[in-house]
């Protein structure tokens, strides 16, 4: 059966918390296997039947609004997609190991056009810089990401990027680690 990863978009932050036990719950509800959270934001690893990410969104989508009561966008990769998402290297050595520094790697339900993907790229500030590769982009923050002003940046926000989600790769590492395929 295919493994899956979850992707959760705002899972608790501000007023929306929700307990791992019970997430776990609404997953299994949906007949999915051997589900697994990790960490309380948003990260669930299971196994189902189908291989289409697109109708597990859906499903996932549909049962936690009926069941939270509000929507929750999500973005569902297999584990060998979380592997290739970790192998891809889009900044250099001396930037990706610099202990300052934070990789951020964003997912977005489907690749943006070749143009827009490239006027995404091109937003930019001293201090960071965005790579999309397919249906992720990257993002490469030299401060606290807090404190980063590429979100506000005109250039950016006239993108109108589809809604995406945000992990730091440090999470995306050990979701790999933890989670590779067999």
């Amino acid at each position: 059966m295919p493994h899956f990863i979850a992707f959760l978009r705002g899972i608790n932050l501000g007023r929306r918390r929700v307990k791992m036990d019970e997430l776990r719950v609404h997953f299994e509800a949906l007949k999915f296997t051997r589900v697994a959270t990790f960490i309380a934001s948003g990260n669930v690893i299971f196994e189902g039947k189908t291989a289409d990410a697109r109708t597990l969104e859906k499903l996932i989508e549909d049962q936690l609004e009926k069941k939270l009561g509000y929507p929750v966008d999500t973005f569902v990769r297999t584990t060998e997609e979380v592997a290739q998402m970790v192998a891809y290297r889009p900044f250099s050595a001396e930037d990706a190991d610099n202990p300052a520094h934070t990789i951020h790697v964003g997912m977005f339900k489907t690749a943006p056009a070749a143009d827009h993907a490239r006027r995404f790229a091109a937003c930019r500030t001293e201090v960071d810089e965005i790579r999309v590769s397919g249906r992720e982009y990257y993002w490469l923050c030299r401060i606290r990401s807090s404190d980063s002003k590429i979100w506000a940046l005109p250039e950016t926000r006239s993108l109108k990027l589809p809604t995406s989600t945000v992990r730091n790769l440090k999470t995306v590492q050990k979701l790999a680690a933890l989670y590779s395929p067999a």
